[in-house]
């Protein structure tokens, strides 16, 4: 009897703290998506649905024949695409509060260390991914359009439909907007002990080679914007090899500085 009501008595608290933090998973979850929701609502009121395709669209359109128009194939497209775009758009600019409920979240949990790695790389990812979108909209578009303009046959008339240019832009700002994370994982690889330092510089040529494998295979099949991609990943390679340095020592664990202490000492 006595073990069974030790064992009563080591439970006994444990359903609470579990509830008590599926109830704040659950509010930072609502908080979250009534985030994105206003912003959302915002973008509907202004600059609307339609005009922000119309400023997606605008480095597609600025290289096509004069006159020429997107098309819509499908019956609720034009009232369809324009509602993703926007809501997407409500996502990106609701993602600080977004990110800011994941790091409430889990923070109390971590090591002061642990915050000083965390809440850095939260912030500094989202700022590249948002860098890479932009690089891709005001560059690579305009230069990917170009190129294609130039092979296309006077016989054909460029007419395309909007559900595959969303799907087309989807593609490029996620491919481009992951690809300029390279940093990160570059830090998080040399700060979790899984590889040093100097042998990321060791593997640099190889990275070399797989960024533009990876380029020719999540690009259209288009050098120019193989090119884009491979060569800012290359030089984000180099980056993130700084930012690790910088990030071993700024976050280490009390222990790992004491015993770097003591060893330093005893030398």
């Amino acid at each position: 009897m006595s073990s069974s009501s030790d064992s009563d008595d080591e439970l006994a608290g444990t359903e609470a703290p579990f509830v008590s933090h599926l109830v704040e998973l659950r509010d930072r979850i609502v908080r979250a998506g009534l985030a994105v929701l206003v912003m959302f609502g915002l973008l509907c009121f202004f600059p609307g649905p339609g005009n922000l395709y119309d400023l997606l669209a605008a480095p597609l359109v600025a290289h096509l024949p004069a006159g020429s128009k997107l098309i819509a194939t499908n019956v609720i497209s034009p009232f369809m695409v324009p509602m993703k775009i926007t809501l997407m758009a409500g996502f990106l600019l609701a993602l600080p509060v977004v990110l800011y409920q994941v790091w409430a979240f889990v923070a109390p949990g971590l090591y002061s260390h642990e915050k000083k790695l965390v809440l850095p790389l939260v912030i500094s990812s989202t700022l590249l991914f948002f860098v890479g979108v932009a690089f891709c909209y005001f560059f690579v578009f305009g230069k990917v359009f170009t190129f294609i303009q130039q092979f296309a046959p006077k016989s054909i008339t460029a007419a395309p439909d909007i559900e595959a240019y969303l799907g087309f832009v989807m593609n490029m700002f996620l491919a481009f907007g992951v690809a300029f994370e390279v940093p990160i994982v570059v830090v998080v690889l040399a700060r979790m002990g899984i590889v040093s330092v100097t042998k990321l510089r060791e593997w640099r040529g190889y990275f070399i080679v797989i960024a533009f494998v990876v380029a020719a295979v999540i690009t259209p099949p288009d050098l120019v914007s193989q090119v884009s991609l491979a060569i800012p990943m290359c030089l984000l390679y180099e980056v993130g090899l700084l930012a690790a340095n910088w990030f071993v020592r700024y976050s280490s664990a009390p222990q790992d500085e004491d015993e770097k202490a003591q060893s330093g000492s005893g030398s």
